[in-house]
């Protein structure tokens, strides 16, 4: 993080040792056919580039030709456990950083074009071999003729071959180009880097659900004009004073930052457990054998409060430590905990936020 983060790119050889990848064809294809999964198909014809996006039928999928194209399923953490899981290999990176796992299933040939992210990513390559062309090129004028973000010009500076288990870190803006070898997947690990301009924007709007000012314009000493069409100066100096009154505090910072970066992407949706469990039954479970986030739940603190996928939740004392950890960790282990955290925890698992532990996971989680 120190010699490489936001700085320079980084090839790690071996970086997870025998992986293979998360998902295999099979099952890329099946989840680039539902509507709620977010897909593209990329395909090169000579110079010309095509873009299609999901959701797609399978026969199409699997009528594709033999090189050439690319298809790119993201949030796969959102729909397998065994993304989520690969996601939290990176828990060394806030989670409020976090964005989400995509899957690049090429041919040969296969790849999106030169381009640049605004954002840091690691490719970690599964099955199969990819070939990468780095650049750190100030030109990033992208051809206006594309259907995606193409550079219009593309200088190679360094290229690589990544292998099963390799890994390749590559920082905002660095550009980059992906080919495939041979059929291959990688596995990109995105990350939340809102523009300034969107985060103004965003909290500027939540600010406004908000304000409560009294009172409405008014110019009881009005007098005849000449000049109908002009903005008065006693409107401009009423208004510039109503707007001088707009004040926010850190904390309201705070609040903003928790609810904006832990509300769910479109499209997610919790499932209510059935039957629910009493208060008693739940406490009694989670008590002997703990509890992990569902893969989809975004949970986020900061000083003041706890951000549940887009709520927040607020304490007297600050947020206790149970609910740091499981936070953190995104799992708790077996214990007894405080009736008003028990309590909040089991509201979570009714909305489906959270799910007990089952004895066989508890025992292979200690193993």
């Amino acid at each position: 993080m120190t010699a490489y983060w936001h700085k320079h790119p980084l090839l790690v050889r071996g970086a997870v040792p025998g992986f293979s990848g998360c998902l295999d064809r099979d099952e890329l294809f099946a989840l680039a056919c539902r509507d709620e999964v977010e897909s593209r198909l990329v395909r090169r014809e000579a110079r010309h580039w095509h873009l299609e996006h999901g959701p797609f039928r399978l026969r199409n999928l699997r009528a594709l030709p033999k090189r050439d194209w690319t298809l790119l399923v993201q949030g796969i953490n959102l729909h397998h456990p065994a993304g989520a899981e690969l996601l939290d290999r990176f828990d060394f990176i806030p989670h409020a950083r976090m964005d989400d796992l995509m899957a690049s299933y090429a041919v040969p040939g296969g790849g999106v074009g030169p381009h640049f992210d605004s954002y840091d990513v690691f490719l970690l390559q599964g099955d199969g071999r990819r070939r990468w062309q780095v650049s750190e090129q100030d030109d990033l004028d992208l051809d206006p003729r594309a259907p995606l973000r193409i550079l219009r010009r593309f200088r190679a500076m360094g290229s690589c071959v990544l292998d099963p288990g390799d890994m390749l870190y590559l920082p905002p803006r660095v550009a980059h180009h992906g080919v495939a070898v041979d059929t291959c997947t990688t596995w990109s690990v995105g990350f939340r880097a809102p523009a300034h301009r969107e985060l103004a924007a965003e909290f500027l709007s939540d600010l406004a659900e908000r304000l409560d000012f009294e009172g409405r314009y008014a110019d009881p000493g009005l007098a005849p004009t000449r000049h109908p069409g002009r903005i008065s100066p006693h409107m401009l100096d009423t208004t510039a004073a109503i707007l001088a009154r707009i004040r926010w505090t850190r904390g309201d910072v705070e609040d903003f930052l928790g609810r904006y970066l832990s509300e769910p992407k479109a499209g997610v949706f919790f499932d209510r457990p059935q039957p629910a469990l009493s208060y008693r039954d739940f406490a009694a479970r989670i008590g002997r054998w703990g509890a992990v986030l569902d893969r989809r739940t975004r949970l986020l603190y900061g000083p003041r409060a706890l951000y549940v996928n887009g709520e927040a939740c607020r304490f007297p004392r600050g947020v206790p430590e149970t609910l740091r950890v499981l936070a953190d960790g995104r799992r708790l282990s077996p214990g007894s905990y405080a009736p008003g955290v028990a309590g909040l925890l089991h509201d979570w698992h009714d909305s489906g936020f959270l799910h007990l532990v089952s004895r066989d996971d508890s025992a292979s989680a200690k193993s």
